[in-house]
């Protein structure tokens, strides 16, 4: 395996010059020097981050990623009318389709700095609703295309039995979607000896949401050692059909009766009040933003002072798809904020003056946390992801350090990476993927398949 030497790297304790990173066979770090000369080492001529987690992914939405933009004949658009689009776009997807639109989105995700993506997987069964002959088929097709395209992935596969808070009936277009308990711990189980088997791959479980486990379920999933992700308070209908079923705000309700803690991971949180947003931050537990996501769909602005203050650990994912970029990401968050409070800098202090690596440093941490996964730092112990920015990209030409993060979220914004390590292996080199041919081929083909 070989070794790097970083003209500039981001460590634990700050920026560091000609920094040697030694990586083992195993795809550890196994030592980070400063000040060092390795004249053996491949030089990175750039600033080195640690790869990012994008703990948010529906892949199989890559593929109607900016196709669900129309306006509909009713008009009022909004998530609940995009989501019947997402349906009826679902019902067409075989297994070899749902592996080559994962693909294409892991290797673009790859070339853009994210390593280890949570797959938030409830598309499980055939078309007609029936489960394949092996239950997991759709999981491991998503696995599949992560071990082509050498990202890590934490594969969540999701139970989703119902179609509104605790036990309405589900509707005609979820029903590739749905389990009982039973046949979710077949597709885990399955999906457990598969990622024994990867070594780029981890485990956990995606209880929907409150509107499709009952508590139920919710309890036998929280039991589990494993990352545990769950949509929360994303609508204000959500929150107000949540609080007519149980008299409780969804947040409100998991904390009073779910174990949270760091094992779990709330996507969106969207609608939290104060209240709320202190209890998530004090529990431990990550709220997973996917602020282009929640822009596209009209969700909302997370409530990032109140949660920041309370010292809250937040990660970005890129959900549906329509944003790819931890840039864009860290961006789109800082930028809503701007726009609710009519400030600058908000994601700020007086200790941490740059926006872009607070936020950035926020996301490593939650990230990995979410994940499951040892990296989110170069540090010895940690898995060897490295995303080297490229110096030479006219955004960011003689800027360093801070700024130059700062330039690579709010600047003008295409493709500022140059090469890619995911545990050692060089992934992207020169700003593209290195299979990125062989596996945008099979997406054109399955696009042309569904009708795109």
């Amino acid at each position: 395996m070989p070794d790097f030497l970083a003209a500039h790297a981001l460590l634990p304790e700050g920026w560091a010059r000609e920094v040697l990173i030694s990586c083992g066979e195993d795809g550890l770090i196994t030592a980070v020097t400063p000040g060092a000369r390795a004249p053996g080492a491949r030089r990175l001529a750039g600033h080195v981050l640690p790869g990012l987690v994008d703990l948010h992914s529906h892949a199989f939405q890559r593929a109607m990623a900016g196709g669900a933009e129309r306006r509909s004949p009713a008009g009022r658009d909004s998530f609940w009318t995009w989501r019947e689009t997402m349906y009826r776009f679902a019902l067409g997807m075989t297994p070899e389709d749902a592996e080559a639109v994962a693909a294409q989105l892991y290797a673009e995700l790859l070339s853009r700095g994210f390593t280890q993506i949570c797959e938030f997987h409830y598309l499980h069964h055939d078309r007609d609703g029936a489960p394949y002959a092996n239950r997991a088929e759709m999981a491991l097709r998503h696995m599949e295309a992560a071990r082509r395209a050498g990202v890590g992935v934490t594969m969540l596969p999701s139970l989703y039995r119902h179609g509104g808070i605790f036990g309405l009936p589900p509707l005609e277009g979820q029903r590739r979607f749905l389990n009982d308990l039973d046949g979710f711990m077949a597709i885990l189980d399955a999906v457990r000896a598969a990622c024994a088997a990867q070594p780029l791959a981890a485990w956990g479980v995606a209880p929907h949401s409150l509107r499709a486990v009952t508590p139920a379920m919710l309890e036998a999933l929280a039991a589990l050692d494993a990352p545990i992700h769950i949509h929360a308070a994303e609508q204000r209908r959500e929150v107000e059909e949540c609080r007519a079923a149980t008299g409780l705000r969804p947040v409100e309700w998991l904390l009073r009766h779910a174990p949270l803690d760091g094992r779990w991971c709330l996507i969106h949180a969207t609608h939290m009040t104060e209240e709320e947003a202190r209890g998530l931050a004090a529990s431990g537990a990550v709220a997973g933003l996917c602020p282009s996501t929640e822009a596209s769909l009209g969700d909302g602005i997370f409530p990032l002072p109140v949660f920041r203050a309370a010292g809250g650990r937040l990660g970005f994912g890129t959900d549906s798809h329509v944003g790819i970029c931890p840039a864009a990401e860290i961006r789109q968050l800082e930028t809503s904020q701007r726009l609710a409070l009519e400030l600058r800098s908000v994601a700020t202090d007086e200790a941490n003056p740059h926006p872009a690596r607070a936020l950035l440093e926020a996301a490593l941490r939650g990230g990995a946390q979410a994940a499951g996964v040892a990296m989110g730092a170069l540090a010895p112990g940690l898995r060897c992801d490295l995303v080297e920015l490229d110096e030479t990209h006219p955004t960011l030409i003689g800027r360093e350090g801070d700024g130059l993060l700062d330039a690579w979220a709010f600047g003008p914004q295409d493709r500022m990476v140059r090469s890619v390590a995911v545990a050692g292996r060089m992934v992207v080199e020169a700003g593209r993927h290195v299979r990125e041919r062989e596996i945008a081929e099979g997406f054109a083909r399955a696009m042309r398949r569904l009708g795109a």
